[in-house]
């Protein structure tokens, strides 16, 4: 018998699976194993998870983020509403309010009206709840640290003082008096 981390009739169990690619010849298509990714939802809809990944477009757009990072925004969620019944009805019922104020499918809506509809929701919980698992879910993991070139932690390597801190590309080179010599 084959012992596999999750048997093929585990993952049906769950409820949706979000799948993409990678973009071929992306930065993180290099670094990853294989440019497909998949994201198993054991309590939300794929449908529910796919309208989590468009809000957290919505509240944290970056066109260089792959779809994948934002995977792991509604996976988490779905992570929380497994085991917590209050959890899993604030997500249920804030994207079934996302998809009526969009007339239907608010993953179909254009980038001004979900704007608009996410806006109107700024009071819910449940855009409490989104917005505050977007920040570690799209920013603490290493394809985020890839896209935009932060290395991780530096703890580990010596720290930065020793490294250099000015080593992200998208930030301008600082004035010698923002980096005074160091004493060692």
């Amino acid at each position: 018998m084959n012992h596999l981390p999750l048997a093929r009739r585990e993952f049906l169990k769950g409820s949706g699976v979000l799948m993409g690619t990678l973009a071929t010849g992306s930065l993180l298509a290099g670094l990853a194993p294989s440019t497909v990714w998949a994201v198993e939802l054991k309590t939300l809809s794929k449908a529910e998870g796919e309208a989590i990944m468009a809000m957290g477009r919505v509240l944290y757009p970056h066109e260089k983020l792959p779809d994948a990072v934002y995977a792991l925004l509604a996976k988490d969620l779905d992570g929380k509403a497994a085991g917590d019944a209050a959890a899993a009805k604030t997500l249920k019922d804030g994207v079934a309010a996302l998809n009526q104020a969009a007339g239907g499918d608010f993953t179909k809506a254009d980038a001004a009206r979900k704007l608009a509809i996410v806006k109107a929701m700024e009071s819910q919980p449940f855009f409490g709840t989104v917005r505050g698992q977007c920040i570690t879910s799209l920013y603490d993991n290493d394809m985020a640290y890839a896209t935009f070139g932060y290395p991780g932690s530096a703890w580990e390597k010596g720290g930065y003082i020793t490294r250099g801190f000015q080593d992200l590309k998208w930030l301008p080179e600082p004035g010698k008096a923002a980096s005074p010599k160091a004493d060692l």
